[in-house]
């Protein structure tokens, strides 16, 4: 008999990530039951077709039983209102997380809206994710080898413990910090290369038409790549810009002095200043590699490059 991590899980929000994650706790049998739960009923009946859930549903009022885990995976715009749900919903000991990229609005939502004395809300942040949105774009491998940051408040560490041991099992590796510390470090490394894919993507195509058809013609890999981030969902972005403004406001402060300073350098054409500071950023490049978070976002992708060589 297999030894479930959990009995029943519920995923608010059964989109690219939920998704990925019902694929992930059936593939490694960490719960016997994983039901889910979406607003869209288009995402609930590609769910229902692919056949990943014990059970779908579009409200919390739909399901009779009451579940070990609960994983919020829905935009943060929602997470006060889900809260509001779960505030009411929950009648038994159940250990809540979430995947939003954002941690002082999550905890701060939590903390305005949710007083059940059932829940033990244990904040999550797995790094993992591709630009595509939707269950048949999810699988199970998608958080092999990614960090996750956990950023618990005032939870008994039995219930941190068993969060751990969730996302390990699918293959995470886990690291702790506070809310604040996450939501900077995250504005650099994942928000403003967002933001700024946005942005010449943008740009892109508010050019001449001419101009903009041999842009799209000629992309080279570096503009390709810009496009495969500005293809990503744009709620979710438009989400995390208004949660984590501070911080990115702050960061994008840091960055566009910094991208002053190589405007002057190339007027002035000051080549020296130029390499060495495209060498020292390669230094970076190294540290990533050597920590293994060089690779494809989509190791699906990888594995058809694989094929094809």
């Amino acid at each position: 008999m297999t030894d479930f991590l959990f009995k029943k899980t519920l995923i608010i929000g059964v989109g690219l990530i939920g998704s990925s994650i019902a694929r992930a706790l059936r593939e490694h049998s960490i719960s016997s039951e994983i039901h889910g739960i979406d607003s869209n009923t288009d995402v609930l009946e590609k769910c229902r077709n692919l056949n990943i859930l014990t059970s779908s549903k579009k409200n919390f009022k739909d399901f009779s039983n009451q579940f070990d885990l609960i994983i919020i995976c829905s935009p943060l715009s929602a997470y006060k209102k889900i809260f509001l749900s779960l505030n009411n919903f929950v009648t038994q000991p159940t250990i809540v997380t979430d995947v939003g990229s954002t941690k002082v609005s999550v905890i701060q939502d939590y903390k305005d809206t949710c007083n059940n004395k059932f829940i033990q809300f244990v904040p999550s942040h797995p790094i993992a994710g591709i630009e595509k949105s939707g269950p048949e774009h999810g699988f199970a491998k998608l958080f092999e080898d990614r960090f996750c940051i956990l950023t618990p408040v005032n939870t008994d560490d039995n219930f941190i413990d068993q969060i751990r041991s969730f996302w390990e099992s699918i293959g995470m590796k886990i690291e702790t910090m506070n809310a604040n510390h996450h939501d900077r470090v995250l504005a650099m490394t994942s928000h403003i290369p967002q933001l700024i894919a946005y942005s010449i993507v943008f740009t892109a195509n508010e050019l001449e038409t001419h101009i903009k058809d041999e842009v799209i013609k000629y992309s080279a890999a570096g503009f390709r790549d810009f496009t495969r981030l500005a293809g990503s969902d744009p709620i979710m972005w438009r989400d995390i810009y208004s949660m984590n403004k501070d911080a990115v406001i702050e960061m994008l402060g840091r960055f566009t002095e910094d991208l002053s300073t190589l405007q002057k350098a190339i007027r002035n054409n000051d080549t020296k200043f130029l390499e060495n500071v495209f060498s020292s950023t390669k230094i970076i490049r190294k540290l990533i590699e050597d920590i293994g978070q060089a690779g494809f976002f989509d190791p699906t992708e990888s594995e058809k490059k694989t094929k094809k060589t």
